[in-house]
């Protein structure tokens, strides 16, 4: 059950979203910071591509954002940020209560053996 396909996604999407709250974190924290450059989390294609081969194990990877710069070399939307903060918890959310609904039907077993 712990080895299926769904948990380890599951288990791959907590971790890239959890990468991905440090990031829009980081991001947050350096706004005012010249020359600074927004770092971008991407793990939902490359899990969709494992969740298709059969493995549902991947990696998050980070990198700097393309986006234009402001006139002091800072790419930081603070508006972007708060939005993807946004959705980033509430998928967070919802993978762990998936993940929670594995455990539960764990224990319900374990209980009525």
């Amino acid at each position: 059950m712990f080895d299926s396909v769904s948990y380890t996604a599951l288990n791959s999407a907590l971790d890239g979203l959890a990468l991905r709250q440090r990031a829009i974190a980081e991001n947050v924290a350096n706004i005012n910071t010249p020359g600074y450059h927004a770092k971008k989390v991407a793990f939902e294609a490359e899990l969709a591509r494992a969740v298709t081969d059969g493995s549902g194990a991947t990696t998050a990877s980070v990198a700097r954002s393309l986006e234009p710069t402001r006139t002091d070399g800072n790419n930081v939307n603070l508006d972007e940020e708060t939005l993807l903060n946004v959705d980033t918890q509430l998928r967070y959310q919802l993978a762990t209560q998936a993940v929670d609904g594995t455990f539960s039907s764990v224990r319900t077993a374990m209980r009525t053996n």
